[in-house]
């Protein structure tokens, strides 16, 4: 009982234990800082709508390929000269034509040599390149028109235009 004397009068020992964690509790709400408060109504501004082009979007090209593709084409000449292509015909050349592995026979596809930006229409009539590596192989004529025979390998892009292609086979033979 000697530690009942040294309480106060009139509380209990559970009311000073009460009393010590309500000042120990509020003293760890002050080691936590101020309490956020929200900015003034009159502090927070609207910004201003975005500024909308006059124009309407273009692209560039205007007309878009249903195809493209990107990789090394290689040429062939004088060694199929005359020979039957996968189209029947015989191999010319001189002309423009190219062999592709799965585009379809007599389609005609724009190639960019991207080397120089040369650009030559030329109509599949053959399967190929057998070669590892190569997406495409051009005719000796188309070749030179995309000044890659010298270096016989040259990165390209093909593209299949929609507006590149031809009614007919007959059409195409006749643009070349």
């Amino acid at each position: 009982m000697a530690a009942a004397g040294n309480r106060r009068p009139g509380t209990t020992r559970h009311g000073s234990i009460l009393g010590a964690l309500a000042v120990l509790a509020s003293g760890l709400a002050a080691c936590s800082g101020p309490a956020p408060t929200a900015p003034p109504a009159t502090a927070m501004t609207i910004p201003p709508p975005p500024v909308l082009p006059t124009e309407p979007p273009s692209l560039f090209p205007a007309v878009v390929p249903s195809y493209t593709e990107v990789g090394l084409a290689s040429w062939y000449g004088r060694h199929f000269h005359k020979k039957p292509t996968a189209s029947g015909e015989q191999y010319d050349m001189n002309d423009f034509t190219a062999a592709h592995r799965s585009l379809p026979l007599h389609t005609v596809v724009r190639v960019t040599n991207l080397t120089n930006n040369h650009t030559v229409l030329v109509r599949v009539n053959d399967r190929g390149p057998f070669a590892k590596g190569r997406v495409i192989d051009v005719s000796r004529g188309a070749a030179k028109t995309l000044a890659m025979t010298q270096a016989g390998v040259v990165p390209v892009r093909i593209d299949v235009f929609d507006t590149d292609q031809t009614e007919t086979v007959a059409e195409n033979q006749r643009l070349y």
